[in-house]
């Protein structure tokens, strides 16, 4: 079974909702730190504090004697853990700015942090004095002029890049690595932060640019740029030949793909307007959403873009802040990302999966919807679907196109009769030969034989509206069950208002054996299909206003049907809360039952863990729940799809922003096993640093099919696996995982030493916890004498506790290290000797 989610029409990204939820719901967590605390007010007071702290880096750079004053903002317990190292930010400031501009976001650190939001950080904010204050962080070429009375530029770009970055290095326990190193700024500072993420790409992986000073081709006439020597030469004050030198185009042009950065680029909506309409272009919101569109399609860059409500100041900058620290934290590395292995496909286009399909010998055919050339593939048209068998190492046996000159899409990929091969999706064109002049999207289903020749092509849906089949899965008899939706009317069907769910049966010859309209007055569309029992099917999906027999619970509801061999509507059940809940996937499990999984933002299966949570419930053929099980963090959870393990076991794949397991990077696939049951068990998380599994706007792209031993997964990756690289904007990973199911015996590869010992006539008990394994682990140490937690103990990394007792003897006792698995907590127990240091 295959599954993935449509793409929709342009809309607010959910990735900017779920930040901007997150952040409105921080609450701080009590403490205080001894040093110089951050004065706060109000309900952050609650939180622990960082300190600032004033410090100066020697230059060579900037002539004799030049240095680079800074504040360095050190996190809550930066002083209670000799060993831990941290990533680092740096901040710019705007023009005419000093460092004090960005201390205002301390406290918004400490609340990020506290939350968890947000990992612990080292941030650094440069004063810059240079040029008047208006230096661009640049390394300037300019020697002065008597005429201006402006003096001689200096060397910035490579003051900061090489002379601050090192001495804070050597200064602060920072993770010397380009992967735990970013760079922010605001207007000129937003320019500088480009400059340098783009220029220095072995110093910084991701960049947050705020309301970004940045003119393509030229600034306009009247530009500050112009004014201070930034982009000056000899005696010249502004060289437009350095200022196209300097550009982001230009280093663009020049990125290495192997070396991949991230950009968060926030602006308001009520910039300044340049009165002159021939400089329009320039207008700061203009210059920033152009950013945005030119570097998000760069081979080794991935953007976000945020327009805020307001101009150019802190109300747009405090509250973009806080949104893009949450973002690029979740990309900075401290330790080094565990290998991924997967397989890159794609071409230099932005690319989407579109199906995958284990086969006997252990290879797979994989669908890949292609905007650009690949592998001999010549593109027909805006986007080709191309079919692409490959044996057990990966190596293409053959391919074949199903494509026209207008835009295919492929969503899923199964078995056919004798060796063949079934692939559904849409068509705007004629695929069938048979509609010609066709400019509305219809459904199609393509058979390809086992020697990648077409077998037949079916390509139906109302002429006058708009068809697509998002879904689907075998019949069991060589031919295929489709879902999908029309906005409009198919052959016996009747409309319920905009767009209804369609489900059908197509023979192993091609032949529509029947299809099916269902829907309420909203937008409904069919997700995912399944195989029933006695030639049944089931179906599931999403509903805008309710579905008949289950009446509207929130804003989009889940739902789940089953239909007979004929097509008659068996029942249809709602999976929907007051908030808002989709139904993503389905896995047929040997019973005849049904797993339905997908998100919600409610409480199915237990309290809402934050934004959305992944969910699965699981029906019997009658329609009757027989489990619900939910999950999720305080971030953005989904559940996609799924395969069936054996004794009716799930496992389960998804999206996440979050921890389900050990985060990678911005947005990580994730599996689930789900015992029968529907205990979980074990959670793996994988990916790149950057977004997979799922588009700009949150929609999964992501598809799961078991094979010989393990699961096959394929699915849109905006990063490159280890060894690889990114060939365009999106491109298709396909890996294997295991396919485990279900909690098994409690396990931990934490060992733990606890030893008492005597320290000026005092006993003491040191307790030593080593993390064994390969993921992070949480953990709390508890003893007679006090309590420690520790959170995020890396692989091969140890967590130490020393506790005092106050008296001068102690009997023998334990202490227990309570560590925080994936499928569950896990206690390991240690034993200290009787101590007596009056003896």
């Amino acid at each position: 079974m295959t599954s993935a989610l449509p793409a929709t029409p342009p809309r607010v990204p959910r990735s900017r909702r779920r930040i901007a939820a997150l952040l409105a719901g921080v609450v701080g967590a009590g403490g205080a730190l001894v040093g110089l605390p951050l004065v706060v007010a109000g309900p952050v007071a609650a939180a622990e504090q960082g300190t600032l702290v004033p410090g100066s880096a020697p230059s060579e750079a900037l002539g004799a004697g030049g240095a680079v004053d800074y504040t360095v903002y050190l996190p809550p317990g930066y002083d209670e853990d000799a060993e831990q190292r941290y990533p680092t930010v740096y901040l710019l400031h705007g023009r005419g700015d000093t460092q004090a501009a960005w201390q205002r976001v301390a406290t918004d650190l400490d609340e990020l942090i506290g939350t968890e939001a947000i990992q612990p950080l080292v941030v650094v904010m440069p004063d810059a004095p240079w040029n008047d204050r208006g230096s661009w962080y640049t390394d300037s070429a300019y020697e002065g002029s008597a005429d201006s009375g402006t003096g001689a530029g200096f060397q910035v770009e490579t003051a900061l890049t090489r002379d601050l970055v090192g001495h804070v290095d050597a200064t602060y326990r920072t993770v010397a690595d380009r992967e735990a190193r970013a760079v922010g700024g605001y207007s000129m500072g937003g320019a500088g932060a480009l400059r340098l993420t783009l220029a220095h790409q072995d110093e910084f992986s991701a960049g947050i640019v705020l309301s970004p000073a940045v003119y393509v081709p030229q600034p306009p006439a009247d530009s500050s740029v112009r004014d201070h020597g930034g982009y000056g030469v000899g005696h010249e004050l502004f060289s437009p030949e350095r200022y196209t030198e300097l550009s982001y185009p230009a280093a663009l042009a020049a990125l290495d793909p192997a070396l991949p950065v991230h950009l968060f680029v926030a602006v308001g909506d009520d910039e300044w307007a340049n009165p002159d309409p021939a400089e329009a272009s320039h207008d700061i919101d203009f210059e920033s959403a152009r950013l945005y569109n030119t570097a998000r399609r760069v081979p080794g860059v991935t953007a976000e873009l945020r327009v805020m409500n307001g101009g150019h100041d802190w109300d747009v900058w405090q509250p973009a802040f806080r949104e893009a620290i949450v973002d690029v934290s979740s990309r900075l590395r401290t330790e080094p990302t565990v290998p991924w292995d997967a397989e890159l496909l794609g071409s230099a286009g932005d690319d989407r999966a579109g199906g995958i399909l284990a086969t006997p010998d252990g290879g797979t055919t994989v669908a890949l919807n292609l905007a650009g050339a690949w592998a001999g593939s010549q593109p027909a048209g805006g986007l080709d679907v191309v079919l692409a068998r490959r044996d057990a190492d990966g190596a293409t046996l053959w391919q074949h196109p199903i494509a026209t000159p207008a835009d295919e899409r492929a969503y899923g990929v199964v078995a056919g009769r004798s060796g063949t091969t079934l692939v559904a999706g849409y068509t705007k064109g004629d695929l069938d030969g048979k509609h010609a002049g066709s400019t509305r999207d219809d459904g199609f289903v393509a058979a390809v034989t086992a020697a990648g020749e077409r077998a037949w092509t079916l390509q139906t849906g109302d002429p006058a509206a708009a068809d697509r089949f998002y879904a689907l899965s075998s019949d069991g008899a060589g031919g295929a069950y489709v879902a999908g939706y029309t906005s409009g009317t198919i052959p016996g069907g009747t409309s319920a208002g905009d767009k209804d769910a369609i489900v059908g049966r197509v023979s192993a010859t091609g032949e529509l054996l029947w299809l099916r309209q269902v829907g309420g007055p909203g937008e409904d569309k069919a997700l995912a299909v399944a195989p029933g029992p006695d030639g049944s099917v089931y179906v599931g999906g999403v509903a805008g206003q309710g579905m008949p027999g289950a009446q509207a619970a929130g804003a989009d509801d889940g739902w789940v049907a089953r239909y007979d061999g004929a097509g008659e509507l068996v029942w249809l059940r709602g999976v929907a809360t007051s908030a808002n809940d989709q139904v993503s996937g389905l896995v047929a499990r040997a019973d005849g039952s049904v797993v339905a999984v997908g998100h919600t933002r409610g409480a199915l299966g237990g309290a809402s863990a934050g934004d959305n949570d992944v969910f699965a419930r699981a029906f019997d053929a009658r329609g009757e729940v027989l489990w619900t099980t939910q999950t999720g963090t305080a971030t953005d959870d989904r559940g996609v799809t799924g395969v069936a393990g054996a004794d009716g076991t799930v496992l389960v794949v998804g999206t996440t922003y979050g921890a389900l397991g050990t985060p990678v990077g911005g947005v990580d696939v994730f599996t689930l096993a789900l015992a029968a049951d529907g205990t979980p068990g074990a959670v793996n998380q994988l990916g790149t640093r950057e977004r997979d599994g799922a588009d700009e706007w949150d929609d999964a792209n992501l598809f799961a099919a078991p094979g010989v031993d393990g699961a096959w997964l394929s699915g849109l990756t905006f990063g490159a696996p280890f060894g690889a690289v990114n060939a365009g904007a999106g491109d298709v990973f396909v890996t294997r995982v295991e396919l485990a199911t279900g909690p098994g015996a409690p396990a931990t590869a934490v060992s733990v030493e606890a030893t008492a010992r005597c320290v000026a006539g005092r006993a003491q008990v040191s307790v030593r916890a080593l993390n064994g394994g390969d993921q992070a682990v949480s953990l709390e140490v508890s003893t007679p004498f006090g309590t420690k937690s520790f959170a995020g103990v890396a692989a091969g990394k140890s967590a130490q506790q020393t506790f005092a007792t106050r008296v001068a003897a102690i009997e023998a006792g334990e202490v227990t290290v309570t560590v925080q698995e994936p499928a569950g907590p896990v206690e390991v127990v240690a034993r200290y000797a009787a101590t007596d240091c009056a003896a």
